[in-house]
């Protein structure tokens, strides 16, 4: 009999519920049982888990880890998919094996290299891949000195975090003055430089922004698999334009993304994102984790998720290719299961959750985004705005 494979993820985004409904739907007679751990309780990973907890709140990334094994080496776990405090769980990987467990994350050197995106992008410039321009701007002057290069160049300018992920405080700079058409409609990216200038000068520390042109559509996000011995087993790009997309397997995407994953050792999933610069495709960002939307890779005809799984507990699935492209799509969302309304207490209580299984989540309806045929959300609109 083959014996059940348990598969940890910690606090990871909602849409990773549907790669816990691929690990489940893999094409062998494995069975897999799925733990999972988040920080609050209504997110719908527990639900969909076969088992789950609370996360204590305010852990330092050294007791976060110590937290970790105790987790599993407690709850068995054969795979652990990290996604919070991945730097400092891949710097201990040797005890996570003593404890029987496979980190399903590249190398600690591997995520130092792309928790910082200035770092990134001279690391991955100097392997040949195209990069846009950028500026690491820290004060109101730098600012102003990045803006005024880029507006000379014909660009529009735009920052975001040095290091973050998701998208989260991209903002496009405009130096239209606040008006009553930022309070219509909905909540844009754009953002007066006035107001940027005033607010960093206020600031009680400095800030960590990269500064580089707003890029053009299409968006290609290349979701890689890559094995412990550095050799990519599947690449394939997720095309965004607007509302529309699609999948492709075109070279001058595929190209840079494998010589990255292979070349800094991103083992096992990675999200390699590029943008165009004019008529060039450049790097926009690298995903050391896999990405929210790599579900949509089932539309191909490959269970990426359980493929991964195999490589981490060394079944090498050999190198694989999607037997055909799905066709092109959009994302709708609807409702998903989540457990039982939580008490105000139930944070101070979570060890009482551990002994709770999780309800049994129906595959339908969905909550997150699933591939349909018409889109409810604004989110894919947002100008320039990252995955």
């Amino acid at each position: 009999m083959v014996s059940c494979v348990r598969v940890w993820l910690n606090r990871t985004y909602a849409e990773n519920v549907f790669f816990m409904d691929q690990l489940r739907r893999n094409p062998s007679d494995r069975a897999v049982e799925i733990h999972a751990t988040h920080g609050d309780p209504d997110s719908p990973v527990l639900a969909a888990a076969d088992t789950a907890e609370l996360e204590p709140e305010g852990l330092s990334p050294a007791a976060y880890v110590e937290y970790a094994l105790a987790q599993c080496e407690r709850r068995g776990i054969d795979v652990f998919v990290p996604r919070l405090h991945q730097a400092a769980i891949v710097a201990h990987r040797a005890e996570f094996e003593a404890a029987g467990t496979a980190l399903l994350a590249p190398p600690p050197e591997a995520v130092a290299v792309f928790r910082d995106k200035v770092i990134a992008y001279e690391a991955v410039q100097a392997i040949g891949v195209p990069v846009p321009p950028w500026w690491r701007v820290r004060s109101a002057d730098e600012l102003v000195a990045a803006v005024e290069e880029l507006e000379g160049r014909g660009h529009r300018a735009c920052l975001k975090p040095a290091s973050g992920a998701g998208g989260v405080g991209f903002r496009v700079i405009t130096r239209a003055p606040f008006s009553l058409t930022q309070l219509s409609g909905f909540p844009s990216p754009y953002v007066p430089l006035d107001l940027v200038l005033d607010a960093v000068r206020r600031a009680d520390e400095p800030v960590d922004w990269l500064v580089m042109p707003r890029l053009e559509q299409p968006e290609v996000s290349v979701d890689c698999l890559t094995g412990p011995d550095n050799r990519i087993r599947l690449a394939v790009g997720r095309t965004k334009n607007g509302r529309r997309r699609g999948f492709t397997l075109h070279e001058q995407w595929l190209e840079p993304a494998r010589r990255i994953a292979e070349g800094f050792g991103l083992h096992y999933l990675s999200n390699i994102q590029f943008r165009m610069l004019g008529e060039r495709p450049v790097l926009m960002d690298v995903n050391t984790r896999p990405a929210g939307g790599l579900h949509q890779l089932s539309l191909c005809g490959v269970n990426v998720p359980w493929a991964a799984v195999r490589l981490a507990l060394g079944e090498d699935p050999g190198e694989m290719a999607p037997p055909f492209l799905g066709q092109d799509y959009t994302v709708v969302s609807g409702p998903r299961p989540l457990r039982p309304v939580s008490l105000p207490q139930q944070r101070a209580d979570a060890a009482a959750l551990d002994a709770v299984p999780a309800p049994a989540a129906p595959v339908e309806p969905r909550t997150a985004a699933a591939p349909g045929r018409l889109s409810a959300s604004s989110a894919d609109t947002a100008a320039g705005a990252p995955a």
